[in-house]
């Protein structure tokens, strides 16, 4: 079977990214399928395409993944307008591809929602199947943040998500509020797969050579963030744990936070301003120098900004790489993640805003590490027992494949 996959921020581990499209194209080659895998050119990724763009692409083969990558750069640090413009031109040239492409089956994966589209025309125009992953709940998410206010635009957007989903034959949902947005809008359960993202174990738990930025010695407590700068993350919540610690007198605790986004240059400032060097910033990083961080980090922190619709409408990549490291997390904000470290008894969950709950988390975790090292056994072993990468590819591609 050849599937046409579409992911606008598609990349290899090479990236500083999120590689679990990379992981699934690579299970179905492995499963016997071919793959031609359509995507933009991300700040923080790698296609492993070089060489210059032939009229507005270029085309090649990355580990057996057919590649073709428009030229449309996107960064995190984008505004609202750019990245509007970027999301449609890759579906506009989606659309164009599903019409006139040679394949059996078209999955796209957000975000955007715009990936929808070129599903909607392989579906209806050319009777091709269909199958929709979900990462977030859009327009939900956009409008939960104060992102998009217009209604006409929040109209259209819900109009897009529900003729995605009943366009679909199979849509896939990377955590249980997903899957329950999905079945809201009509979609029967039977239609819909819980596909969480996974944990790399050969990356993370297999040999790395550690290492820690400038400013970490060795017997801090490093606490390391890893991922955008956005104003999903919520980092001010870091910012003023670092403040708290600080005033506490605590510099055996650095907060190291690792990647890039819109927001870093003023957490950036904000640390300068403040005086919070027990903060550490370091650029994004790929795959297998991530490990060596993780190697040599004590607790991994997830944070996201206080919005409700993040509490089971999310699947961060960083919570999967933190335990396959055998990583405790250090979780602020309420839901299935929070309930699952809670379970596993492999972190610490604080609650959202709470400055001295999540300084009191840092304070335990530096001053009992008998308990931290148990923790991020339990976590090791959550990342083999639940999320081995590999284990939910071969499901996945069962549901993409399948009759």
């Amino acid at each position: 079977m050849h599937v046409l996959y579409f992911h606008q921020h598609f990349t290899t581990p090479r990236g500083a990214a999120g590689t679990r499209s990379y992981e699934m194209a690579r299970a179905l080659i492995r499963k016997g399928h071919r793959v031609t895998m359509v995507c933009g050119s991300y700040g923080l990724g790698q296609t492993g395409l070089e060489g210059p763009f032939r009229r507005g692409r270029r085309e090649g083969t990355t580990d057996g993944i057919r590649v073709i990558e428009l030229d449309l750069s996107y960064s995190n640090r984008d505004g609202f307008l750019r990245r509007s413009w970027l999301f449609l031109r890759f579906a506009s040239v989606g659309m164009m591809l599903a019409l006139t492409a040679r394949y059996d089956r078209l999955f796209a994966t957000t975000t955007p929602l715009t990936a929808g589209l070129p599903g909607i025309v392989a579906r209806w125009l050319r009777g091709k199947p269909f199958i929709f992953e979900v990462r977030d709940l859009w327009p939900e998410l956009p409008k939960a943040m104060g992102l998009i206010r217009n209604p006409v635009v929040l109209g259209l957007m819900s109009l897009l998500e529900w003729a995605s989903y009943r366009s679909a034959q199979r849509c896939v949902a990377l955590s249980p509020g997903i899957a329950d947005g999905i079945a809201r809008r009509g979609v029967s359960r039977d239609r819909i797969a819980l596909t969480p993202n996974g944990c790399d174990l050969g990356i993370f738990s297999g040999p790395v050579a550690p290492w820690r930025p400038d400013g970490v010695r060795d017997d801090d407590l490093m606490a390391v963030f890893s991922g955008t700068h956005g104003m999903a993350n919520g980092l001010d919540a870091v910012m003023d744990a670092a403040a708290v610690l600080k005033s506490r007198g605590r510099d055996d605790i650095r907060l190291v936070l690792i990647g890039d986004g819109k927001l870093k240059p003023q957490l950036v400032d904000r640390a300068a301003s403040e005086g919070l060097d027990n903060v550490i910033f370091h650029g994004p990083v790929d795959k297998v120098r991530l490990a060596g961080l993780l190697a040599s980090a004590d607790i991994g922190v997830q944070c996201l900004a206080n919005i409700p619709a993040f509490y089971y409408g999310t699947s961060p990549n960083k919570f999967f790489d933190y335990i396959a490291a055998g990583l405790p997390v250090l979780n602020n904000y309420p839901g299935w993640l929070a309930d699952m470290i809670t379970a596993w008894d492999c972190g610490l969950a604080v609650p959202p805003e709470n400055a001295g709950a999540f300084a009191d988390a840092l304070e335990r975790a530096a001053d009992d590490r008998v308990t931290l090292q148990r923790q991020g056994r339990n976590a090791a072993m959550l990342a083999r027992k639940e999320f081995d990468r590999t284990a939910l590819a071969d499901a996945w591609v069962d549901w993409v494949t399948g009759d």
